[in-house]
């Protein structure tokens, strides 16, 4: 039975591709491994949003390709959004990558690794000596937002992500994801809620949509119903499935957030109390020269209305630091937007030149230094807020769906609170899959510690 070592590099929506990517290779008599050497087949799902992520898959890859020296049939091969961005090229410089497929094939990867095994084997000992035989797939499939649709659950996993679209439209201008994911496509309701049913059949208690842009869903292919978006359509018929406890989604974009989606918070009791809504600077002029088409003080109402349809509403968000042109006035928009809103959390990234994208043409690229310094300060500014936040839990109770064994100790359960904050006990089997209350104790980190209130 060939061995397949699967790595994935990147966002959630790349985690649930090689889920599916994973399904259909067991499916055809595969087994993952996670020992690199015992491989037969090596694929590396990329990411292209930051350089780094995609050095990351290049270096792995090339140390990986030393295994080949004593097992010449082996398969490697990129899939994803590097894949789809730089194509043949992969093949041509990396000696031995076999396989490159793109963003809207991950359903025919199990079809090229069994072409290229089956190949290699038929060869036998005359593999070194065959011409280079190489399969990259990178063209555009109608379709193909549908197709990732199959998951590999574990033991009494409560938790998954569902993939409702595929692509983006905004083309903000340090974002190479339109041109690696293309354009937006939406699943149809029926199709997901279908999908969700059968994730709780399994034993599934909560669901988290997720699109590049997810609440723009369907925006192109499904009309509004009354003053309802297709996005709020979908939350409604999934908020209905009986079984499912909790929904979240994830990545929004604040253009979306209309009245009608912000009212959800306040009467859908399973849609979760937190929100990640990406700002990415605080400076008007920044986000101007980003194309993210709102004011900083547009985002703060937004806030506020989010508030006040749920006042507990956890909001996390992304932020860019270093994007070209900003300057120390503008980095300071930035920290004092965080300050206003008092983000529960955030990520912090450094801005990373990406090709074919108008940012990176821009003449005004601010130094690596000082990119370092800005996201430096604004991470500590993260972490001081972050900690005052889940200080004000301690002495509170919390209701959590417990998830089963920390990462951290496996002697211990965790779970995620409505705010999406990870919530670690000490508990037992019968623990894992409920909703109940824990008694917060104390906070470290971004970690809350407490006690089962119930059960």
């Amino acid at each position: 039975m060939p061995k397949v070592f699967l790595k994935t590099y990147g966002c959630q929506m790349n985690e649930r591709d090689s889920e599916q990517v994973a399904r259909d290779l067991i499916g055809r008599g595969y087994e993952l491994t996670t020992e690199e050497k015992a491989a037969d087949v090596v694929l590396i799902n990329t990411c292209s949003v930051r350089d780094l992520a995609e050095q990351k898959a290049l270096g792995k890859m090339g140390l990986l390709g030393r295994l080949r020296a004593n097992k010449p049939e082996m398969v490697f091969g990129f899939l994803g959004c590097m894949a789809q961005s730089r194509g043949g090229e992969l093949v041509r410089d990396i000696a031995h990558v076999d396989l490159v497929v793109g963003t809207q094939k991950f359903h025919k990867v199990a079809d090229y690794v069994e072409q290229l095994v089956q190949r290699k084997a038929a060869l036998g000992e005359r593999l070194m000596d065959d011409a280079r035989f190489s399969i990259v797939d990178i063209a555009e499939e109608s379709g193909s937002q549908a197709t990732i649709r199959e998951h590999m659950l574990e033991e009494r996993q409560v938790t998954a992500f569902v993939s409702i679209m595929q692509g983006c439209n905004m083309h903000c201008t340090f974002c190479i994801v339109p041109s690696t994911r293309g354009s937006e496509r939406s699943r149809t309701i029926a199709d997901i809620v279908q999908e969700v049913e059968g994730l709780v059949a399994r034993g599934v208690r909560e669901v988290t949509l997720l699109g590049q842009i997810v609440n723009l869903y369907g925006r192109h292919e499904f009309p509004r119903v009354g003053e309802k978006s297709p996005f709020v359509q979908l939350l409604e018929a999934v908020h209905a499935v009986e079984g499912l406890q909790r929904l979240r989604f994830t990545s929004p974009h604040p253009i979306g957030f209309r009245a009608d989606l912000v009212e959800c918070y306040a009467r859908l009791p399973k849609l979760m109390a937190h929100v990640h809504l990406p700002v990415q600077s605080g400076s008007d002029r920044i986000l101007k020269a980003m194309h993210r088409t709102y004011t900083a003080e547009k985002y703060l109402r937004l806030v506020e209305s989010l508030r006040v349809a749920l006042p507990d509403i956890a909001v996390t968000t992304d932020v860019i630091v270093g994007f070209p042109g900003e300057t120390d006035a503008d980095f300071e928009a930035s920290c004092e937007l965080y300050r206003r809103v008092g983000f529960d959390n955030a990520f912090v990234f450094k801005y990373s030149t990406r090709r074919d994208t108008p940012a990176a043409l821009m003449s005004d690229q601010v130094p690596e230094e000082i990119r370092d310094e800005r996201n430096r300060v604004l991470l500590n500014l993260v972490d001081e807020i972050a900690k005052a936040k889940n200080e004000e839990l301690v002495g509170k109770r919390v209701k959590i769906l417990c998830e089963g064994p920390s990462k951290t100790n496996p002697a211990t359960l965790s779970g995620r609170s409505p705010g999406n904050k990870v919530v670690i006990f000490e508990g037992g089997e019968r623990h894992i899959g409920e909703v109940f209350d824990v008694q917060i104790e104390r906070a470290s980190g971004f970690s809350l510690y407490g006690n089962p209130a119930v059960l």
